[in-house]
């Protein structure tokens, strides 16, 4: 097969998931926030559970899956209607919004869209660069220890986000490899490379590597943490442009480039080192 561009428009799904408190108690804890924060509502990012409902079917298609031996989530958009709140049921539906080719490379942007018995929760837009070989490899790097966590500096504290033009305090964040065996049951994102040595090397990387979507999920935890009451979350936009080995300690920065009403715009940058792993814009209601 030679590209991907007759499953354009196809659809997948709906599929069903149901908004448990023990869900959401387990997927708080996976992307280190604080569990009791998230009582009435689900984590905004609660939305990666969502696309993993459905991104499944389109990548294990048999039209697909010969053209994911090289994969990677490149970009993530999110736009949220309203908190979604524990106990509801949601039904997700997927689609191949568009496929370009350059090459051998296909890029895929797969579309979602979430609602429930109270109305429409999400929208969300991903981008996937496929291919059927794999980047060259690397240094091969050895695995840590699988409870290894980063050590971290520690991180600012600051009572509510700040006004346009302020900085963010820093949030420090980083994974062993059990955190993440535990975001992947907690989100149903099983990609091997991210828990299995000899799978991110075929796929070109020097070793496992850190979920682009955990990473997100840090990236809005760093804004929601100086958001009182509800999900605040509306709009996302992230950019993954460099991977994280676990045990490797990261931070989330940002600064407020809009404020006013009660909405706010934060350009954020998840970053190790001088090295930027992701980079988006949070837009806010507080």
């Amino acid at each position: 097969m030679g590209g991907l561009d007759d499953l354009t428009g196809s659809s997948y799904g709906p599929f069903v998931v149901e908004v448990s408190a023990d869900r959401v108690t387990a997927f708080a804890a996976a992307i280190g926030d604080d569990p009791h924060r998230w009582l009435r509502f689900a984590p905004p990012l609660f939305a990666n559970a969502a696309l993993f409902a459905a991104a499944p079917a389109f990548l294990e298609d048999p039209a697909v899956a010969e053209l994911t031996r090289s994969l990677i989530h490149s970009e993530q958009q999110y736009t949220w209607s309203r908190p979604l709140e524990v106990g509801e049921v949601v039904a997700v539906a997927g689609t191949v919004a568009s496929v370009r080719a350059r090459g051998a490379l296909n890029l895929v942007t797969f579309e979602v869209e979430v609602h429930s018995a109270a109305g429409p929760w999400l929208t969300g837009s991903s981008l996937f660069l496929m291919a059927a070989e794999a980047a060259a490899s690397g240094a091969d790097e050895p695995e840590p220890p699988v409870a290894l966590r980063p050590l971290f500096a520690g991180g600012g504290t600051a009572a509510e986000l700040p006004e346009s033009g302020g900085s963010l305090p820093p949030y420090p964040c980083g994974a062993s490899r059990a955190d993440l065996v535990r975001y992947a049951a907690a989100s149903r994102d099983w990609n091997p490379i991210h828990w299995d040595h000899d799978s991110a090397r075929g796929a070109g990387l020097p070793g496992t590597i850190v979920h682009g979507l955990l990473m997100a999920a840090w990236m809005a935890n760093a804004v929601c943490r100086l958001v009182p009451g509800g999900d605040p979350l509306r709009e996302m936009r992230v950019r993954f442009r460099n991977p994280l080995r676990p045990a490797v300690a990261a931070e989330v920065t940002g600064t407020v480039v809009s404020s006013g009403g009660r909405g706010a715009e934060v350009d954020l940058i998840l970053a190790t080192g001088d090295e930027r792993l992701a980079t988006g814009r949070i837009r806010v209601t507080r």
